[in-house]
């Protein structure tokens, strides 16, 4: 086994053991999912792009009426999370690209009971460009053709991108 090479996922998994995200949004629920709740965390690699972490708490269940399993998350290109989320602006979107292809568009979170955890890797951003910016939960999943964004519903959650405090903006590059 010593001489097997270290995968990227191999690697991944020491970030997320071993370090402190560089950003974090914490994600709180609105009148729509007044339960939710959770914290999605960046992280750099030595890959460039990023690495995605995400847990959230008190997703609607699929037993209740109107509820999935499934939940869009997209990181939307304001940082306003007030007025229930109308103030998010559209789908992170810096190269104009279709959807699903824009930088904004992440893996829609599988709820059990509504809990979900979910960690990938995405190198359509750094953290620097996301700083600032929203993580939104949708009511839906995402269907992954319908433009512009694909058609996941009210917003349920929603948490600014945010530094973590033992970086400054010096350590950005």
């Amino acid at each position: 086994m010593a001489d097997r090479q270290k995968t990227p996922g191999d690697i991944f998994a020491e970030i997320l053991e071993d370090n402190e995200p560089m950003a974090m949004a914490w994600v709180t629920g609105g009148s729509g999912a007044p339960a939710l709740s959770g914290l999605v965390k960046f992280y750099e690699t030595p890959y460039g792009g990023t690495l995605i972490e995400a847990e959230l708490f008190g997703l609607p269940d699929r037993l209740q009426t109107g509820a999935s399993d499934f939940y869009g998350m997209h990181i939307h290109e304001s940082g306003d999370c007030g007025d229930d989320f109308r103030n998010t602006g559209g789908h992170y979107n810096p190269y104009q690209t279709a959807h699903p292809q824009h930088s904004g568009d992440l893996l829609p979170l599988f709820s059990n009971q509504g809990y979900a955890w979910i960690s990938f890797f995405d190198k359509r951003f750094t953290i620097p460009q996301i700083l600032g910016r929203s993580v939104v939960i949708h009511q839906a999943s995402d269907d992954f053709h319908s433009q512009p964004s694909g058609n996941s519903g009210e917003k349920i959650g929603c948490g600014v991108i945010r530094l973590v405090n033992k970086y400054d903006k010096k350590n950005l590059g």
